[in-house]
């Protein structure tokens, strides 16, 4: 929708919506989309954990200037599903070749992070859990600035960011709070021919520590702070696409700085290929932590619900049912060590959680 105000002034209005189902083969734990979910699905089919509706609009109060809110409604770490604003910025461009922003940003730790709630921009259902569910960062309170430096025929961007985290983590029945987390980083984005490649970094200092005051003793807690401590986040993707070929890698690596969380390795691999308005899909991904142990048995126990050691095959086909609406039906295989319970949902102390677990999905996806 879009209403004139005066030749150099224009307002816009879109949106973009899912709504999905998704069932798994277990009950012996959750399957969550994020870090940012505090349940998950199991045997019976359920929609929380993918569907969600967005609305942005946009003000371009002149040529330079534009203004940017986004709300959206989906599942959240409260269990509630009350409208949030994610995206609140105002931007202004001094040049052709460079952009500014400043207000509440969607975050960009790695490539197509910002985007992961618009899943018609997705060829799969969901962003690939193994590379994607260590973000539960959605937005941020700070600044960026992107610069774009033709190359021949190419395009080489730069950009930057510095901002505050806005947010909660749920962790069992409580709550991690990483409000007023400083978060830094930036990219650099390489556009040749059908290939877009893109090195990022990016850290996060937490300003608190983990909720598990009164859960183990003094000691323990202070030897588990992440108070004042830096992760810090690497990754590497490469995008094509031309003609019916769809092709995706990503790689990052996570570097924990804290004695309470596993640094991590993953990635995934994404092939489609288009026969007019269906695409089928093939993809790999896989995510391994770096083991941590000790003697005291409240750290080891804390330090064990960060591990991750699973490989998971990805089959589905997405049909473009009619202009900017997109059917999808996914089937993700997780193949795991029983050890690696992060980040799903209720803890397996039963001893029955095999690594296994195969997860069924069905999604409308759309645009408007």
């Amino acid at each position: 929708v879009s209403a004139l105000a005066e030749p150099e002034q224009a307002f816009s209005l879109q949106g973009f919506g899912t709504l999905g189902m998704a069932r798994t083969t277990s009950n012996d734990l959750e399957f969550v989309r994020d870090l940012s979910q505090p349940s998950g699905i199991k045997k019976e089919w359920d929609g929380r954990i993918d569907s969600v509706l967005g609305v942005q609009g946009g003000w371009h109060i002149n040529k330079q200037l534009e203004v940017v809110v986004q709300s959206t409604i989906r599942y959240r770490y409260d269990r509630t599903y009350n409208p949030e604003i994610t995206w609140a910025y105002v931007k202004y461009d001094p040049a052709p070749d460079l952009s500014l922003r400043a207000g509440r940003l969607g975050t960009e730790f790695f490539m197509m992070a910002d985007s992961r709630w618009v899943g018609y921009s997705f060829l799969t259902v969901r962003p690939p859990g193994d590379y994607f569910w260590y973000l539960p960062f959605y937005s941020i309170h700070g600044v960026d600035a992107a610069y774009t430096l033709p190359i021949g025929e190419n395009l080489l961007r730069l950009k930057a960011f510095y901002g505050n985290s806005d947010g909660k983590i749920p962790l069992a029945d409580r709550q991690w709070d990483i409000k007023g987390s400083p978060m830094v980083g930036g990219f650099l984005e390489y556009q040749v021919s059908s290939w877009l490649i893109r090195a990022s970094y990016a850290n996060i200092t937490f300003k608190h520590d983990l909720p598990i005051g009164g859960l183990v003793p003094a000691a323990s807690a202070e030897y588990l702070s992440t108070k004042d401590k830096r992760t810090d986040y690497y990754s590497l993707g490469a995008v094509y696409d031309q003609g019916p070929w769809q092709l995706q890698l990503m790689l990052n690596h996570i570097e924990q700085g804290n004695n309470a969380l596993e640094s991590s390795d993953g990635g995934y691999v994404l092939a489609g290929y288009r026969i007019r308005e269906v695409t089928p899909y093939l993809g790999y991904s896989w995510v391994r932590s770096v083991r941590r142990t000790s003697a005291d048995p409240y750290i080891s126990h804390v330090m064990a619900d960060s591990h991750s050691d699973q490989k998971t095959s990805i089959v589905g086909m997405r049909w473009d049912v009619a202009r900017n609406t997109a059917i999808k039906a996914q089937w993700d295989g997780v193949r795991g060590d029983p050890t690696s319970i992060f980040p799903y949902r209720n803890d397996p102390s039963s001893g029955r959680w095999s690594g296994k677990m195969d997860i069924y999905s069905l999604a409308v996806d759309f645009v408007f």
